[in-house]
């Protein structure tokens, strides 16, 4: 085994089966649209970033929960078959696995709504079931679709055993002072971004002037992914846009995901923020090529095959 995978990444977050329907576009409010296809897929943030990680090579554990039913015990295989240890992840009596609900247009844009079933029943309880895990790791990488004491708990627990903290803060709202004072790495998309900080960016800028604010609230790594042009990095509020790959781009829907796992992945590994980030470039841009959230995220070989091709 190489020296990296023996660092531990936990990710706690959602599990959902996605229901995928691309339309030419979106339908307006009273009107009805024909499809012209239809997918289930697995998917959740949680998942997604889990996945991403077990994938591009990480030693990676999921703390979730799902549903006492058929789609539940599935979606825990899959998710050992792509390298997630899933010990963590529980069946919640009584609870169906959560739902999203996914319109995909024809510019590869989506549109979402949740059912959060099982993930609601993610607990501060639970999460305290989970604190040897959390401490033994050597990074937490949580989101926002479970529920927010929970989520703040699990950075608690991490805080104090000097385990490193990265928030995707997704999806976007607003969040608690105590929340954001636990994150050592932060990775909003725009949308995010404005949502935390008020500011909307159009260029490099106000990408800057939006991680100033997030470093103002003691967060040391901002990483702004801003889609195809690829990411704004800044550690202590020393900036600079690394650029993403030219694609085409068909289903944009885990591509966040993506980056995230693999961003992780690399810096378990020892890459620099910068080799980090063109890694998790490579990653999401593979990503959305493909359809569906799991089903599109690319595997180690294929990243590094992309990255040579690239250089």
């Amino acid at each position: 085994m190489n020296t990296y995978l023996k660092k531990k990444l936990v990710v706690l977050g959602s599990i959902n089966a996605d229901h995928i329907l691309r339309l030419e576009q979106f339908p307006h409010p009273g009107q009805t649209l024909h499809g012209q296809s239809y997918q289930v897929a697995f998917g959740g943030k949680g998942a997604n970033q889990a996945v991403a990680a077990g994938r591009s090579g990480a030693n990676t554990h999921f703390i979730a929960c799902v549903g006492e039913d058929a789609i539940g015990t599935s979606i825990k295989a899959q998710l050992n078959q792509d390298q997630v240890n899933t010990q963590a992840v529980i069946s919640v009596p009584g609870e169906t696995t959560g739902v999203a609900l996914i319109f995909v247009n024809a510019l590869a844009e989506n549109c979402i709504g949740i059912c959060s079933g099982a993930n609601a029943k993610l607990s501060p309880e639970y999460v305290q079931e989970q604190k040897n895990l959390i401490t033994s790791a050597d990074a937490l990488l949580v989101q926002l679709e479970t529920p927010i004491d929970s989520i703040i708990e699990a950075c608690k627990i991490a805080q104090q055993a000097n385990v490193k903290v990265i928030l995707n803060p997704a999806p976007a709202r607003e969040l608690p002072e105590d929340l954001l004072k636990l994150v050592d790495i932060i990775t909003p998309n725009e949308t995010e971004a404005l949502s935390l900080t008020g500011k909307i960016i159009h260029n490099e800028s106000d990408a800057a002037e939006a991680a100033a604010i997030l470093h103002s609230k003691g967060i040391k790594t901002v990483v702004i992914t801003l889609g195809s042009r690829g990411v704004w990095l800044s550690e202590n509020n020393q900036g600079s846009l690394i650029s993403g790959f030219k694609v085409n781009a068909i289903d944009t829907i885990a591509a966040g995901d993506t980056f995230n796992g693999a961003f992780i992945t690399a810096l378990l590994e020892n890459q620099t923020p910068v080799e980090a980030a063109r890694f998790a470039n490579a990653a999401a841009a593979i990503a959305v090529t493909r359809q569906g959230a799991q089903p599109s995220v690319p595997w180690r070989t294929e990243i590094d095959a992309f990255l040579v091709k690239h250089t």
